[in-house]
């Protein structure tokens, strides 16, 4: 069994050089409506492998994300080869069959997998037989109870954040090729370093998600039509998570590095790419017209005449999104790869990692600020936002309640949305329910800052160190198990 994803350009491509009776592929994948990036299986015989096909078809028609379906794809192609090994199907597995296969995931294969990424798994194993089930495929679920599926833990949403000195080591030293004391470092091998520079800011100020601002296209930040240190605002939607739209506001600090990168990285990458863009152009969205009042660009792809809302354009399209300049083509994407194209997500991994290695190797260097024991994230900086803005905003509503001269206890429900702290920082971030806000709570007074305080009131009494008072408290702890 094999599992391909559907590309319609390659199909177009080579729609002539497909076998005889082969030639109608083009038609039948207009006919059955399958989606760019929908999973395909295919057995021996080369004939899709059912039902799972059609559940794909499935969530490709209910606009789930080809890059969700591709990690459910996976999870798929496993279970289905263990079943296979085991002399049955998804159609024909038993509760035992399962229950085996989460045994070899967690425990039996040479790299185990954690708790959260079986939860994953478990999930996408419970869509599948939940949709077999409503079309009668199956009398009823293999699993007796379907959430004891998955591992039963509760989780907590993990916010890491970084203080300033972190950050701009992260910023400046990982990704930007510094030196700890602020020189360039002649050592760097790294490739763009101002693009990962301006792409940290972006995150950082903004909050956006990773697939957010790295999908962030040159209209949408005003390139060419902002005047001199203003923020802009734009709408996010088909790129947001779940599809929930919302406005992203970029001030002038995080436009400043970007244009930095748009001066000397990113008109180099154009110039070298244009003449290779425009050998693809019969695969490109090629734009001729963008009406920056309604928000709408139009041009040529795949042959048609088309007009979208650049909010409303998904990754997918947007990573193939170019424009004529006269003399080639241009990607309309604000972070380019080598190819002239947007930057994918792997990539932006890459670029992380190889940052992190860099950090590590400065580790030593009087001026490094503490690290972690995980590398980070770029959704740490969402996170550092989240808290940095929400501990700013209860101070302010906090001298506004002591400015208030009202007497009265309760305010209205229009202060109470206007001045909620919790309630902007959910609306800024996108966040679905309050209770994913909620969680910063915890996180605004760092408990590190009272062991500080405790551990100096112990230092000034009595000389003691960090190093001794820690081993006291552990050889406490000690004496107490072993009475």
């Amino acid at each position: 069994m094999d599992l391909y994803f559907v590309k319609r350009p390659l199909v177009d491509r080579y729609a002539g050089m497909l076998p005889a009776g082969s030639s109608g592929a083009v038609e039948l994948l207009d006919r059955r409506v399958v989606p760019d990036g929908t999973p395909v299986f295919l057995g021996r015989d080369m004939r899709p492998v059912e039902p799972v096909c059609s559940w794909f078809r499935h969530l490709a028609h209910k606009n789930r994300d080809p890059e969700t379906m591709r990690s459910y794809a996976y999870v798929v192609s496993r279970l289905m080869d263990f079943l296979e090994d085991r002399g049955t199907d998804v159609v024909s597995a038993t509760e035992a069959d399962l229950v085996a296969y989460r045994r070899q995931r967690q425990v039996l294969q040479p790299i185990p997998i954690g708790e959260s990424t079986w939860d994953r798994e478990a999930a996408t194993v419970n869509g599948l037989y939940g949709w077999l089930v409503e079309q009668k495929l199956v009398a009823r679920r293999p699993l007796r109870l379907a959430k004891r599926y998955g591992s039963g833990m509760a989780r907590q949403m993990q916010v890491r954040h970084l203080s300033i000195e972190q950050y701009l080591y992260f910023r400046d030293v990982g990704l930007g090729g510094q030196d700890p004391d602020g020189e360039v470092d002649a050592d760097f091998r790294g490739w763009c370093p101002h693009r990962g520079r301006a792409a940290a800011e972006l995150a950082l100020l903004t909050g956006m998600r990773k697939r957010e601002w790295s999908s962030v296209l040159l209209p949408e930040l005003a390139v060419g039509a902002r005047r001199g240190q203003e923020p802009v605002q734009f709408r996010l939607e088909a790129c947001a998570k779940y599809g929930r739209a919302r406005d992203a506001y970029v001030p002038a600090a995080a436009l400043d590095l970007v244009d930095t990168y748009l001066l000397l990285e990113r008109a180099e990458i154009v110039e070298r790419s244009a003449a290779r863009l425009g050998r693809r152009q019969r695969d490109l969205f090629v734009v001729d017209r963008i009406d920056e009042e309604t928000g709408k660009m139009s041009g040529v792809l795949a042959g048609d005449r088309r007009t979208f809302t650049i909010a409303r354009m998904p990754a997918g399209l947007r990573a193939i999104t170019v424009r004529d300049r006269g003399r080639g083509l241009e990607s309309l994407a604000v972070f380019l790869g080598q190819g002239g194209l947007m930057l994918s997500a792997s990539s932006w991994d890459r670029v992380r990692r190889h940052a992190w290695r860099r950090m590590l190797a400065h580790a030593e260097h009087a001026e490094v600020p503490l690290l972690p024991r995980r590398p980070w994230r770029f959704h740490d900086l969402r996170h550092t936002l989240a808290l940095q803005l929400l501990r700013h905003l209860t101070r302010l509503a906090v001298a506004h309640d002591v400015r208030r001269q009202d007497p009265r206890p309760l305010v209205s429900l229009g202060e109470h949305i206007a001045f909620n702290p919790l309630l902007r920082v959910q609306r800024h971030l996108g966040h679905a329910s309050p209770r994913t806000t909620y969680v910063y709570l915890a996180y605004l007074d760092d408990p590190m800052n009272y062991v500080e305080d405790a551990f100096r009131a112990w230092t000034d009494s009595d000389g003691a160190t960090y190093a001794e008072i820690a081993r006291h408290l552990l050889e406490g702890d000690r004496d107490g198990q072993t009475r």
